[in-house]
């Protein structure tokens, strides 16, 4: 397994990551993703850790704690060799303070967490999303707290927007707060909207992209296709209403190119989505799910071997699309873009 710096921080990563949506079913959003219980869990990190993949990705909310409670049980007698990366912001309950970035919630998130995990750190907090009702600096100085107190080693954002995560590395720059040195986003081919402004923003930051969903909530599989709509009993179809918007010729023009590519290369279409991933410069790691070991094993054979520039082309041209303002127009001044941005 192939390990790459976390943003231009000093912690390498594996650039494949498990992540545990699938722990637990504890509501009917998430049954929709898996119901892995604590056994199976525990031989899916196993599987996990002899092939590399030594970084487990969960969040407080995911079946309401109840996946990050499976994970610290699957974990025991394994911490020593493996990397926890968790989520806190969305709501956990009703209270008043039970969401977002205050200090009040992160705090009392963070203990939690670590309660269900039966661990003493997490090596990389990530805000899930981002609070506009919370100062920056109320955020930063107590992710600075929980860093200083041994309980978080790594900070990171996740699906926030450009402005929002430059405020907030120019906070911790002018107070000598932690760096975000992962933002977690979606990226697929599918959706590449991470491109038009994020992408360069982690280039010029040294923010590593850790990508959630990179088959497209499901829908790059290859089991989609003209005349062949999802089953019952995937993501796909039992919360279609749920994720990313696409358009569905667009799509079925994707899966035509990577059915092209896995002709060429004797990869699988989810392979191929995933090591396209892989060969982005700003893109630290890529979390993969699976729903047993036969799905992981096909998951981790993204890893080892690379497209060729060809197929990147060709790949990249079917899943094009439009980008918006202002990015369109800078694109249109060749001279202006010589960092590639």
């Amino acid at each position: 397994m192939n390990h790459k710096r976390l943003g231009k921080s000093g912690l390498r990563v594996p650039e494949l990551s498990f992540g545990t949506a699938t722990f637990g079913g504890g509501n009917d959003f998430f049954k929709a993703w898996g119901s892995t219980d604590s056994g199976a869990a525990s031989r899916l990190i196993d599987v996990c850790l002899e092939h590399g993949v030594s970084m487990f990705d969960t969040a407080d909310v995911y079946s309401d704690g109840l996946a990050e409670q499976i994970l610290g049980e699957a974990i025991k007698g394994k911490r020593n060799r493996l990397l926890i990366s968790t989520k806190v912001t969305f709501p956990t309950g009703d209270g008043a303070n039970d969401y977002g970035s205050s200090r009040q919630h992160i705090i009392d998130a963070v203990d939690k967490s670590l309660k269900r995990l039966q661990v003493d750190h997490i090596d990389l907090l990530q805000l899930h999303g981002q609070d506009y009702n919370t100062p920056v600096e109320e955020t930063l100085s107590t992710l600075d707290q929980l860093v200083r107190d041994g309980k978080v080693r790594y900070i990171g954002a996740s699906n926030f927007s450009g402005w929002h995560l430059m405020k907030s590395l120019a906070t911790s720059d002018r107070y000598g707060y932690p760096r975000h040195v992962a933002h977690q986003i979606y990226y697929s081919l599918l959706n590449r909207d991470y491109e038009w402004e994020l992408a360069p923003l982690a280039d010029d930051q040294g923010v590593g992209a850790v990508i959630w969903s990179p088959l497209g909530w499901g829908k790059l599989t290859g089991k989609i296709r003209r005349g062949q709509p999802a089953k019952p009993g995937t993501r796909a179809h039992d919360i279609a209403g749920t994720g990313p918007h696409f358009e569905e010729e667009r799509l079925f023009r994707i899966i035509d190119a990577l059915d092209v590519v896995a002709g060429q290369t004797g990869k699988s279409i989810p392979q191929i989505a995933l090591n396209w991933l892989l060969g982005k410069r700003t893109v630290s790691n890529v979390i993969i799910g699976a729903r047993d070991e036969k799905q992981l094993i096909e998951n981790i054979g993204a890893t080892g071997w690379s497209l060729t520039a060809e197929q990147n082309a060709l790949l990249e041209a079917a899943s094009d699309v439009a980008p918006a303002y202002p990015v369109w127009h800078q694109r249109g001044f060749t001279m202006l873009n010589e960092r590639g941005g």
